[in-house]
Parts: C-alpha cells; sequence; structure tokens
C-alpha cells in the first residue's frame, strides 16, 4: 500500500487546510413517539480537504503521478494526519478527477479531498 505523497518541505498539506470528523447514529423512532439512538459504527471517520498552491513542476509530476497510480479514487493508500500525526490506513481521493494548474514557475496548484473509509 502506497503513502500519500509529501511536499519538498515534507508536508502533506499547505494552510489554510480543512479537516472533518464524522459520527453517525441512527435514530429510531417509535409509534408511541419515544426515540432509541445509536451508533452506526464504532469509530468516527475522518476527511481533510487538501489545498495546494505555489507548487513547482516537480512537485506537481508527484501529485499527477500518484492520482495516477491510484486510479483515481479507486485504490487506498495511507494518509498522515497533519494534526495528530495518527496513520490512517484506508484512505482514497474523492472524485474521479484531479485539475492540475501551472499557472507560472513555481506556481502550481490543485486541490484534492482525502477521505477515510471503513475497513
Amino acid at each position: 500500500m502506497s503513502n500519500f505523497p509529501t511536499l519538498k518541505t515534507g508536508a502533506v498539506l499547505q494552510y489554510p487546510a480543512q479537516k472533518e470528523v464524522r459520527f453517525a447514529t441512527e435514530n429510531v423512532r417509535f409509534m408511541d413517539g419515544s426515540e432509541q439512538r445509536f451508533r452506526e459504527y464504532q469509530t468516527s471517520l475522518h476527511r481533510w480537504m487538501i489545498r495546494l498552491e505555489l507548487l513547482d513542476q516537480g512537485e506537481l509530476q508527484v501529485l499527477r503521478e500518484f492520482f495516477r497510480t491510484q486510479a483515481g479514487g479507486a485504490d487506498s493508500f495511507v494518509f498522515t494526519d497533519p494534526w495528530s500525526g495518527a496513520a490512517y490506513a484506508n484512505c482514497t481521493l474523492e472524485g474521479g478527477d484531479m485539475a492540475l494548474q501551472l499557472v507560472d514557475e513555481m506556481k502550481g496548484n490543485t486541490s484534492l479531498t482525502v477521505r477515510e473509509n471503513r475497513g
């Protein structure tokens, strides 16, 4: 299994960055009006929205190659959360396409969303 690539600085993302933590709770309502709530799964799911700017051609190429080897969002990989340092082993990329833009030298940009999956 591959790891999400890092930039030349060693980081996986640039700030400002966004992270979501999701929980799923099922709510069952009975005929008498009472409710029962329970978790659908034991742990939360994570999602990271990564915007990258001021990338050079080499960094863009590494990201393009990673996207290609992951078959877009089909294959899973390890993503290390930059906030906690925890490695999540079953992550995929959301969406089936990746837009890379090279405006000028050292001015490339892209955005990706990494999603943790149940596994």
